[in-house]
């Protein structure tokens, strides 16, 4: 791999920058100057020093973020605060985006990774990844609601839903959602088609893994390497992922 190509993929720097760093003699490579910006190197035996900083290599991040209200499922937006904001600059420079989306009214569970295949892996309809949302409705919802969405509901609009299961609390103004798919405003959707209002949104599962009772909204953590394989079985099924070393540490924005 390029040397330039290594630094501004970990997010320190863009290729110009590392090019003037590598002429002021700022770039070790095992220890050494760097010679040149694009000389190559290998990421898994090389020991690269940036301005000060040994470089410990990592080909994706992955992180759960628990999103707050008001924050579009974006990288950037002219007239509202992305879930990329919550970020730091080092990690948006290296291409974090969301994986699948969220209204901005809606709370909870995103993934966050700068990881296209596996992201389009587990958005792919037939996949069934399944999600699971909690929500809270102004009005209850029919006794009938349950059949509805297990026999796979028409909505108003005459999309064909996927069957899902809906779990409702004894008033039936709150309850749980898991489906396989993503259409726009769906849950609101059902909700509605089966005499529901929804007032508050939230994801609390994705892919098998659950929202982290212990992260604060606003706030991120790095995925476990657990986590990670549990993405990657739902994503690709029939592979054999090797193990993962990514941190789990919290983060707040």
């Amino acid at each position: 791999m390029r040397l330039d190509k290594y630094i501004s993929g970990q997010g320190l720097a863009s290729r110009r920058a590392c090019a003037e760093a590598v002429r002021r003699g700022q770039v070790l490579v095992n220890g050494l100057p760097a010679a040149r910006a694009d000389m190559q190197i290998d990421p898994d035996k090389d020991s690269v020093c940036f301005c000060g900083t040994d470089i410990s290599y990592t080909e994706h991040v992955y992180f759960m973020l628990n999103k707050p209200a008001g924050y579009v499922s974006a990288t950037d937006d002219r007239r509202l605060p992305a879930v990329t904001d919550l970020f730091p600059e080092q990690l948006r420079r290296r291409g974090i985006f969301p994986c699948g989306r969220l209204d901005r009214d809606t709370t909870g569970l995103m993934l966050i990774t700068d990881d296209g295949p596996l992201s389009h892996a587990l958005l792919t309809p037939r996949r069934h990844v399944e999600k699971v949302y909690r929500f809270v409705s102004a009005t209850p919802l029919a006794k009938q609601a349950e059949d509805l969405f297990s026999s796979g509901m028409v909505l108003a609009s005459g999309e064909q839903c996927k069957p899902a299961t809906l779990r409702c609390a004894p008033d039936r103004l709150s309850g749980e959602v898991t489906l396989t798919e993503g259409k726009y405003h769906q849950i609101k959707r059902m909700v509605a088609a089966a005499g529901g209002s929804v007032v508050q949104l939230e994801r609390i599962c994705f892919a098998g893994i659950p929202l982290d009772a212990g992260l604060e909204r606003g706030c991120y953590r790095a995925l476990t390497a657990d986590e990670i394989l549990k993405l990657k079985e739902n994503a690709y099924p029939k592979t054999e992922e090797t193990s993962w070393t990514f941190s789990s540490n919290s983060h707040r924005s």
